[in-house]
């Protein structure tokens, strides 16, 4: 250092060189941390924000869609409530309400509670599928209400057969003979899984039972048929009509009547044989379903062919006095299961034509 011409010398030594030299370091990469901390920072922060943004906005898209899959179910539970109230208006226009009370002995099913609960718990956890499950429990509803009527019809066709002395497990049998039966396989399930739901399955059950002992009440005799005068001859145990001694079972009645007059059928089927048998001469038998079988024989001619559907009053054929017979009559059969039972009661069920009956078995027709 140079002061009013002297010259001054100042001497650092080393080691304070290395200590300023550090110092000066020191300085520097503190400074240099502090700048890279300052600059982390703010890249988390940033970073933080629009992870934050992407949050908000994934929540926002997702209430919008939430939003869109509700419209879109509204308009589903729509559609399926208008479809409900079709099948349920067009239901009851053909078979009347159907019964919402269970009666003593019924066993189907009543969901209403658990429909209810159902609904309840459907309400709290995806208000959007609400009305889906208040639909589910009408349609519950609606195929409980189908079974009981099915279960009630069939119960009166049952009391019906039962009434005639007919054993209606007899008619059901075809339900469970699958000795001639096949066809493609065509699975029927209620689920996405092939399950069936077993209200549904119960339902399908009645109504085929339902249909199996209807289809037999209307293959009940309920027509006369021929136009007849009386009844000649009872079911059951009778004279011999040729030696008028000792006895014989008589499976029909006879219902006398000229020569040509017609002969109609008693009940809707098929016509199941046309020809000659032993004792019977000219017969046509008409196979009503079931087992259930009407003999129309000892016939001068025949009006109709095998296989041939016929309805109650059809022209089938006409009177005669063909086979083992003392004169032109009908006579007239009714077999289950070829077994032959009383026609009487069948007629007098359907038609009351059958008036006061003689001590001779006979009895006189209203027209």
């Amino acid at each position: 250092m140079r002061s009013e011409g002297q010259v001054r010398f100042i001497k650092i030594s080393s080691r304070t060189q290395m200590i300023a030299a550090g110092a000066a370091a020191g300085l520097l990469l503190f400074w240099l941390l502090s700048v890279a901390t300052m600059a982390v920072s703010s890249y988390l922060s940033q970073r933080d924000r629009l992870s934050l943004l992407e949050r908000e906005a994934k929540v926002a898209t997702s209430e919008s869609r939430l939003n869109a899959y509700g419209d879109n179910i509204g308009k589903v539970a729509d559609d399926l409530k208008r479809r409900q109230d079709f099948i349920e208006k067009t239901s009851q226009s053909v078979l009347g309400d159907l019964p919402k009370d269970a009666k003593a002995g019924e066993t189907v099913s009543d969901s209403t509670s658990e429909a209810a609960q159902t609904v309840k718990k459907v309400s709290l956890a995806v208000p959007q599928a609400a009305e889906l499950a208040r639909i589910e429990a009408r349609q519950l509803a609606f195929i409980e209400g189908l079974t009981r009527l099915a279960d009630r019809r069939a119960a009166a066709a049952e009391a019906r057969l039962a009434s005639l002395g007919l054993n209606p497990q007899t008619m059901l049998a075809s339900l469970n003979d699958r000795s001639a039966q096949g066809g493609p396989l065509i699975m029927m399930a209620t689920s996405a899984d092939g399950s069936i739901d077993p209200r549904f399955q119960r339902f399908a059950l009645s109504l085929a039972r339902m249909d199996a002992l209807e289809r037999s009440v209307a293959g009940l005799p309920q027509a006369l048929p021929a136009d007849l005068q009386y009844i000649s001859s009872g079911f059951g145990f009778r004279a011999n009509p040729f030696t008028g001694g000792g006895g014989e079972f008589h499976p029909g009645l006879d219902f006398k009547g000229p020569y040509g007059a017609p002969i109609y059928a008693a009940a809707r089927g098929t016509v199941s044989f046309v020809g000659q048998r032993s004792g019977y001469g000219n017969v046509v038998e008409i196979d009503h379903g079931n087992g259930l079988i009407t003999r129309y024989a000892h016939m001068s001619g025949f009006r109709t062919v095998a296989g041939k559907q016929v309805v109650p009053g059809e022209l089938i054929g006409v009177i005669g006095s063909t086979g083992r017979s003392t004169g032109p009559h009908l006579h007239f059969e009714v077999r289950v299961g070829d077994r032959p039972v009383n026609p009487r009661p069948f007629l007098e069920a359907a038609t009351n034509v059958l008036q006061k009956a003689g001590p001779d078995g006979t009895a006189r027709t209203a027209g």
